[in-house]
């Protein structure tokens, strides 16, 4: 509990994943995803509860035993690649609050491929809900200029174009207004958010702004980016 709301911390980690097999528990420097986000939890006392979301018993084995609980498994219809987070966590709340028999006031969504992710990055994110009566607020990344929208192009029928018309006009990255992108290390949502408006956003939803690099993975090559930045840091 932190500033009396209860806190569920559910992790999302089906075995389903594409680009790397298993990428939940593919290890980073000997550690498996899923367990480094155990070893976060376990920083943060005032989490009432933290669960793993998966449809894989060898994912909920390292998940159990990194510490975090796996009180039931997640049902194949929630394990496609296409589903939205919304839905993972709406099951992962209504179950933890039946097996409980309580309700939770703020769900925190730890990705386990943001494996750069720091306690107070987590801490700070949930303080920031609950102190400014926020809906949600997730943790992003600013953009690098080079990958900004107005920066974009697109190919259709062989013919090169902006993908939006505004790119015409933009000659200086100083004319550029900054833009950020979702990082996955946490996102910390309403009860009300998630059962009531049915969304991980809502109307009224802010964010923090994390500084240091972020690697999400998705590919090999982003496991070797991780590796480089956690080995860097720790040097």
């Amino acid at each position: 509990m932190i500033l009396n709301k209860t806190i569920l911390v559910v992790v999302p980690a089906r075995g389903g994943s594409k680009g790397v097999k298993l990428k939940n528990i593919r290890p980073l420097n000997d550690v498996p995803l899923v367990a480094l986000v155990g070893r976060v939890v376990r920083q943060l006392s005032y989490v009432d509860r933290a669960v793993v979301s998966t449809d894989h018993p060898e994912i909920a084995r390292i998940a159990r035993d990194s510490g975090l609980d796996v009180p039931f498994l997640r049902p194949e219809e929630l394990s496609d690649d296409i589903v939205a987070d919304w839905d993972v966590l709406h099951h992962a709340l209504t179950e933890c609050e039946k097996l409980d028999s309580r309700q939770y006031d703020v769900i925190v969504m730890l990705q386990p491929t943001s494996p750069m992710r720091k306690p107070e990055h987590v801490t700070e994110t949930v303080e920031k809900l609950i102190m400014g009566g926020y809906d949600a607020v997730w943790t992003v990344s600013e953009t690098d200029t080079k990958a900004h929208p107005l920066k974009q192009l697109i190919i259709k029928d062989e013919a090169l174009d902006y993908y939006d018309p505004a790119g015409s006009r933009i000659i200086a990255r100083q004319q550029l207004t900054p833009v950020y992108h979702r990082n996955g290390i946490a996102y910390a949502i309403t009860r009300d958010c998630i059962m009531n408006k049915k969304n991980i956003k809502g109307n009224h939803t802010s964010a923090v702004i994390i500084k240091c690099p972020i690697v999400n993975i998705d590919t090999e090559q982003d496991f070797k980016l991780a590796e480089f930045f956690i080995n860097k840091a720790e040097n």
